[in-house]
């Protein structure tokens, strides 16, 4: 009992010392000494809320290109130009799915934010990174293609958390449980996507039911299809 308890003190102290202070072992150590846990987390927060910045300033531009396609649509259709009107709501649906995956990610980055904010014990740290690691990469999956800067940027922040996380459970003495990551991840996601479903309806109105064009057939007369 009283050995597993030393041990353990010692775990302990080695991470208080190791999340304070720069590691300085090893050769490499020497010459360039690798930065102490918190700078490295604090710096990795820094850098992924300032992405939650940039979504939010993409997510108003979008709003705003939103509001003028959906002037388009209403005015296209009080004037019964039922083809113009679905021209402008097809690219406002296009607009409206991109704008959906990126209040996902704005609102799941910001929910890792909160949990590396809590990573400041030996237990937490290696529990906390893992999930955060997880919900990075889904998160740059989902802007793929939309904002490639944001993407590659969540790309570097992922290795660092996982590098991160490899040197705390070493230090530790503890390894990730990917199982229950991936299922934190999992609820971290869900979590962002059912506030982004009620925050889209909020910053986004409904569109007005468009009606098909009619056309004329030699059969029926006019129709609609």
């Amino acid at each position: 009992m009283s050995r597993g308890f030393n041990s353990r003190c010692k775990l302990l102290s080695k991470f208080s010392k190791r999340w304070e202070e720069s590691d300085r072992t090893g050769i490499t150590g020497v010459i360039k000494p690798a930065a102490p846990l918190r700078s490295k987390i604090e710096l990795a927060i820094r850098r992924i809320e300032a992405q939650v910045q940039y979504l939010e300033s993409s997510l108003n531009r979008f709003a705003d290109r939103d509001k003028y396609l959906f002037s388009k649509v209403v005015d296209a259709y009080s004037k019964n130009q039922i083809q113009r009107a679905n021209v402008f709501a097809n690219e406002l649906a296009e607009l409206r799915k991109m704008a959906n995956f990126m209040m996902n990610a704005q609102l799941a980055l910001e929910r890792v934010v909160l949990r590396l904010r809590t990573v400041t014990q030996l237990g937490n740290a290696v529990v906390s990174l893992a999930p955060a690691a997880q919900v990075l990469q889904s998160v740059r999956s989902g802007i793929a293609g939309i904002l490639p800067n944001a993407e590659k940027e969540l790309e570097s922040v992922g290795i660092m958390l996982n590098d991160i996380m490899i040197e705390a459970g070493q230090t530790a003495g503890m390894a990730p449980d990917f199982e229950v990551a991936s299922e934190d991840a999992r609820k971290i996601l869900s979590e962002a996507s059912m506030v982004a479903e009620q925050r889209m309806k909020e910053k986004f109105p409904e569109l007005p039911t468009l009606k098909q064009p009619e056309t004329y057939t030699q059969d029926t007369g006019f129709s609609q299809y």
